[in-house]
């Protein structure tokens, strides 16, 4: 069935395509919205509504909503979660306040999103939503940074990046010399993706921008799309020239306003440019689409971002097969996330060898850390793959504003990392890996030392159970039930049978089809193992028979 709705999808393309016709239907007022889109698309009314219905934005602005406040997780550790609401419905009521996962505002705990655009409290009573000023400084104790170092004219940069396009295959070569690997998470080395993509049999292929990865706590994307805007379209770019792809789509998080049109503009100069040898940019060699998400977490996972795209609901697709051969519309998709595609100017121009004389031999170049509110001096820094965590924390971040007992590294499904065990880290995947945390996309958020651990277990069961896509029972169930069992002994007295938790995270970790569940027993373990006595009154005492997992 998903063969034949992606078919009927690919029929409609990306001008607006299914997804955002469908948005734009879920948020009309007429009687039977869907129907017109259903009769053009040869879908059912409940398919396009089913497919709607799972974000977040579009049915709580039906339900009247005006503002959404930030509940995540730098802003609740922070305290500051509850004070903006109350402050926000002073001047709207409460029944306009909304919520959104994150909005990329970490290093302020301050920010709701207003008429479709950022605001800060500091602008009320009248919001005045507006991209100045709001950003966060990026920094990097690096003499020679990648990422943040400003970039040439358009012109200048693009004509730099085609010629060293000129030849696909040595292009690839350079890339698999540096040794880039992803940096949304998982750290996949870019070049096998690459290679799959290129040679996979297609008609059409694609580039996938990822720009819905919005771990709360980590907020370098945001920096990268909006005051970088053309290292990730030269990203893009260098990406489609290597596969063979004519379309490149952004699929960017509604949490980011003005990541959109920082990246229109970009795209404007780059179709405005003439390039030396007589070749338009407008109409190739590669044209750009923007899709808006619409608030949903799991999107952020590659095939749930592909399913969005084409308008079908955004669950998680089995894998095999990979989008690198089945992606968007069924066709090969090289599908990365902003800052892994807004490294490859800078590998193709500097080469390959000398990208990976930074770093780690095994886990090469550069990495943008996200330091939250927490820190005397919050903000996108850039680091070298192989830092001291404890360089990146005291002597760039400042250390914290208050005293801390862990740092939530990677987002709500990363590591929990205890202050005792920053000493012994440094910023690579395997370092991470080896400790029992995970690197993910380096926000890092400072936990104070009067949080409750309890409540911050119940947020990130709430979490998941609020983000999952529902498509299979582990995470849709097991994650409803971590948030009954923690708020249930948290607020109600009733203490947690040790044996039937383990169970649960272990269902959660084998059985969910994604990372959404999968990992989300990966930071309760480590407040398990970590924070034990402060976590024991949660518990009902271990039957002595069945031991310590």
């Amino acid at each position: 069935m998903s063969t034949n709705l992606r078919g009927l999808a690919a029929r409609l393309g990306l001008d607006p395509g299914l997804h955002g016709e469908s948005l734009a239907a879920a948020t009309s007022n007429q009687p039977r919205p869907f129907a017109p889109l259903a009769e053009s698309s040869h879908l059912s009314e409940a398919s396009l509504m089913g497919a709607s219905s799972c974000y977040h934005f579009p049915p709580q602005q039906r339900e009247g909503k005006r503002v959404f406040a930030c509940d995540g997780t730098a802003c609740l550790v922070s305290g500051r979660t509850t004070a903006v609401a109350a402050r926000l419905a002073e001047h709207f009521g409460p029944e306009a306040i909304g919520h959104a996962t994150c909005l990329g505002q970490c290093h302020r705990n301050d920010a709701f999103l207003h008429e479709g655009a950022t605001a800060l409290l500091d602008d009320l009573p009248y919001p005045r939503p507006s991209a100045e000023g709001i950003g966060p400084v990026g920094r990097s104790p690096l003499a020679s940074p990648i990422l943040l170092a400003p970039l040439p004219s358009p012109a200048d940069y693009y004509a730099t990046l085609l010629d060293h396009l000129r030849f696909p295959e040595q292009a690839l070569n350079e890339i698999t010399h540096s040794g880039l690997r992803g940096r949304g998470g998982a750290g996949f080395p870019l070049h096998l993706k690459l290679k799959a993509a290129r040679e996979a049999p297609g008609a059409r292929k694609f580039v996938v921008c990822n720009a819905d990865e919005g771990d709360p706590g980590a907020f370098s994307d945001k920096w990268l799309l909006e005051e970088r805007p053309h290292a990730v379209l030269g990203g893009m770019l260098a990406a489609a020239r290597i596969i063979g792809a004519e379309t490149g789509v952004l699929y960017i998080r509604a949490e980011y306003p003005e990541a959109i049109p920082a990246i229109q503009r970009a795209i404007a100069d780059f179709e405005a440019l003439t390039l030396p040898g007589g070749e338009a940019c407008a109409g190739g060699p590669l044209r750009f689409h923007i899709v808006r998400g619409a608030g949903a977490y799991v999107c952020g996972e590659e095939t749930a971002l592909l399913n969005s795209i084409e308008g079908l609901r955004p669950e998680v697709r089995t894998r095999p097969p990979y989008p690198t051969s089945h992606g968007l519309y069924g066709q090969p998709t090289l599908l990365s996330n902003v800052e892994t595609l807004a490294n490859l100017p800078a590998i193709l121009t500097a080469g390959g060898r000398a990208y990976a004389t930074l770093g780690l031999p095994a886990c090469s170049g550069t990495k943008l850390v996200s330091l939250d509110g927490g820190f005397r001096r919050p903000g996108v820094y850039e680091v070298e793959m192989g830092t001291p965590l404890r360089q990146i924390l005291d002597d760039l971040g400042g250390g914290t504003r208050y005293p801390v007992k862990a740092y939530q590294i990677g987002g709500p499904l990363g590591g929990l990392v205890p202050a005792s065990k920053v000493a012994e880290l440094t910023l690579d995947f395997e370092s991470f890996a080896h400790h029992g945390f995970l690197l993910g996309h380096a926000g890092i958020v400072a936990i104070p030392t009067h949080f409750p651990l309890a409540e911050l277990l119940a947020h990130l069961f709430a979490f998941a159970a609020r983000e999952s896509c529902g498509k299979c029972f582990p995470c849709r169930i097991g994650s409803r039930r971590g948030q009954e069992l923690v708020e249930g002994a948290l607020h109600q007295g009733r203490r947690i049978d040790p044996a039937l938790f383990d169970d649960l995270l272990d269902t959660l970790e084998g059985g969910s089809l994604c990372a959404l569940g999968g990992g989300l027993p990966l930071p309760v373990r480590n407040a398990l193992t970590q924070f034990r006595e402060e976590l024991a009154p949660l518990f009902a005492p271990r039957d002595p028979a069945v031991g310590d997992p």
